[in-house]
């Protein structure tokens, strides 16, 4: 199933997609982290196989974020061997986790704002995981495929001068405002199969710049997923992006970071596409 959320700002409403690509009210009051460990995936399955949803007037609608309120967005760099190396990295041994504010979550059209004193605005088209289940401790692959819900696509927008030239931890470059756009859609897990054979691609002004696939990972989403589960407790609704393939302004000849007016596209096989204006905060 794809499930969205539609509407303005703040009163953004839970529908399911059909497989007309009409629209339907779940019946639910969101898609967050209490909908997916109270079985609400099943929950709205069995309603739409059952007819019982009824169709909105989705004309003219904003797309949110596909979930509310992550209660964290866990980060994974330098995920793929090229983009390691365009960004004169190693090879991690073990996965470089990150973490970014929760807050910069915005959906898959809406406004990225350069920040202010920032001359190194950069891109990166990545697979998100979205964690149904609690998690601790997990011992298995399988284990770790269990407790994902779904996954979408996400933007991990990222500002290089604070990343990597300010000191400290990479956060501070990952987590202004509106750096996050992900969806339009949660992909049920079930319909996406198996994660590690999905295109990704990125355009900047019409220009492709990022051009890979999930199978290229260094670390994989069952590895991933229990990997950090040995680190920290997995929540519902938690958010796990999994890295971005080369092609990102920092490995580019001329590195042509991003300025308001720039206009970024991205997409991943069967979950969407995003398109996002730059704006200036």
């Amino acid at each position: 199933m794809k499930l969205l959320r539609v509407g303005a700002v703040g009163q953004e409403r839970p529908v399911v997609m059909d497989d007309a690509g009409d629209l339907r009210d779940i019946g639910e009051p969101e898609i967050d982290g209490a909908f997916l460990a109270s079985g609400g995936v099943a929950r709205v399955r069995e309603a739409l196989d059952r007819g019982a949803l009824p169709v909105i007037d989705a004309e003219g609608l904003r797309i949110g974020a596909p979930i509310a309120r992550p209660g964290k967005i866990v980060c994974i760099g330098l995920n793929y061997s090229d983009h390691a190396a365009e960004s004169g990295a190693d090879v991690p041994a073990e996965p470089v986790v990150f973490m970014k504010a929760s807050n910069t979550l915005v959906g898959p059209y809406d406004e990225v704002l350069v920040p202010r004193d920032s001359v190194k605005t950069d891109w990166e088209v990545e697979l998100a995981v979205v964690i149904g289940k609690r998690a601790r401790y997990l011992e298995s692959r399988e284990e770790a495929l269990g407790v994902v819900a779904g996954y979408a696509v996400a933007n991990d927008v990222s500002e290089r001068e604070f990343q990597l030239e300010r000191g400290g931890q990479w956060d501070k470059g990952k987590s202004c405002e509106t750096f996050n756009p992900m969806g339009p859609w949660l992909v049920t897990a079930d319909e996406v199969g198996d994660p590690q054979a999905l295109p990704m691609r990125l355009w900047v002004n019409g220009e492709l710049r990022q051009n890979g696939d999930t199978k290229n990972m260094i670390f994989d989403v069952a590895e991933v997923v229990r990997y950090l589960s040995r680190f920290m407790v997995l929540e519902p609704g938690d958010v796990i992006n999994t890295g971005t393939p080369a092609g990102v302004a920092m490995g580019m000849p001329g590195q042509p970071y991003l300025r308001a007016g720039d206009v970024v596209e991205l997409e991943i096989g069967g979950l969407g596409r995003q398109r996002q204006t730059m704006g200036q905060a």
